[in-house]
Order: structure tokens, then C-alpha cells, then sequence
């Protein structure tokens, strides 16, 4: 099987990228227009079980769109602090930087969320399955502890796909740029340096 150049997954993980803020948005519009609907003027749910369900289902919505960006979401930020550090300064949005550090941590969080799950889920009795409540519950809450982390990644993802139409224009050899390797450990051999990357066309 053909591995595929670094430069065609990369593009790959930006249009992921761009469908998840797409898809998100989309997400976020209809629960907005949800709640404005059944909802007091205070705010409160005119039913609480029913407005609970729909939230659960807006979590989950949005957990599942952006488990397409979830998988290369590190080597995505990994990519663009490379690009911003050899981008000139005067092409540089001061909010590039924070933005990626919120994403990190955002990640960080969704990737701890999922593990926890994925622990709980094994303990599970062999009756439970997805459709019935000892499945669906603990789900439910990690998509709910998941959500905050995931409208981040909403509201922030954009300055990954800016900052690579920025290098495109300034400096097209950089959009496929690998991080650099991490130092070697006492005793381990040092990692060799990733290969040269073909440049993309502009």
C-alpha cells in the first residue's frame, strides 16, 4: 500500500479541519434556534427532559464531526508553531499564538476525555450496549464534559487554516513542514531528521 506523500495528508487533515468549523457552526446555529424556542425569557426550559435530550444530541453531534480532526489534530497545531516561527513577524496575527496554545490544551482535554471513556466502557457489563442506558448515560457525560473543549476548538480552529494560507502566500516551501524532532534522551540514539518535503503549488 502506498503511504501518501506528507504534503497530500496534510491537505487532507486542513480540509477535515475546515468541514468540522463548517459542521460545528451548523451544529451550534440549530441548538441556538432550539433553545431561543423553548426557552422562557429568563432562559429557563419550558421542559427541562426535553431540552436536556436535545443538548445531549447537539454533544453528540459535534463529538462525531470532529472525531475526523481528532486524529491528526496534533500533528495539525504541531505544523502550524513550525510555520509561525518562520513566518516574518509583519505576517503574523498576534492572536496565532494564544490560539494555538488554547487548541493544545483543548486537545489535551478531549484526548483525556476519550481515554477516561474508553477505560469506563470496559468495565461495563457485557448487557450494555449502545441504546440502552448504562451505555448511553456515561456517554452522554463525556460528551457533555467534552463539549466546552470541542466549541474551543469551533472558535478557534480557524487560525490553523489561516496561518496556512498566510505561508502559502509569504513563503509556499513551508506548508508541509514537519516539527522538528525532540532531542534524544540520555542513552537513545538521536532521531534522524524528517526528509525533505516537496513544496506544494500555489
Amino acid at each position: 500500500m502506498t503511504t501518501p506523500a506528507p504534503h497530500a495528508t496534510h491537505e487532507l487533515r486542513l480540509r477535515q479541519l475546515a468541514l468540522y468549523l463548517s459542521e460545528a457552526e451548523r451544529i451550534l446555529a440549530a441548538w441556538d434556534a432550539y433553545s431561543d424556542e423553548h426557552t422562557d425569557l429568563d432562559g429557563w426550559p419550558h421542559d427541562d427532559t426535553a431540552y436536556g435530550l436535545r443538548q445531549s444530541q447537539r454533544d453528540a453531534e459535534t463529538w462525531r464531526t470532529f472525531n475526523r480532526v481528532r486524529h491528526g489534530a496534533k500533528e495539525l497545531l504541531a505544523t502550524a508553531e513550525v510555520q509561525l516561527q518562520k513566518l516574518p513577524g509583519r505576517s503574523i496575527q498576534p492572536r496565532w499564538a494564544w490560539q494555538i496554545a488554547t487548541l493544545h490544551t483543548a486537545l489535551d482535554r478531549l484526548t483525556t476525555l476519550q481515554s477516561e471513556w474508553l477505560d469506563l466502557r470496559d468495565t461495563l457489563p457485557p448487557s450494555a450496549r449502545p441504546g440502552l442506558e448504562g451505555y448511553d448515560e456515561p456517554l452522554a457525560e463525556r460528551n457533555a464534559e467534552a463539549w466546552h473543549y470541542l466549541d474551543e476548538w469551533a472558535l478557534h480552529g480557524q487560525a490553523v487554516l489561516d496561518i496556512h494560507t498566510t505561508v502559502k502566500q509569504r513563503r509556499p516551501g513551508l506548508t508541509t513542514l514537519a516539527p522538528a524532532p525532540a532531542p534524544a534522551l540520555p542513552g537513545q540514539a538521536a532521531t534522524p531528521a524528517p526528509a525533505p518535503v516537496t513544496t506544494l503549488p500555489r
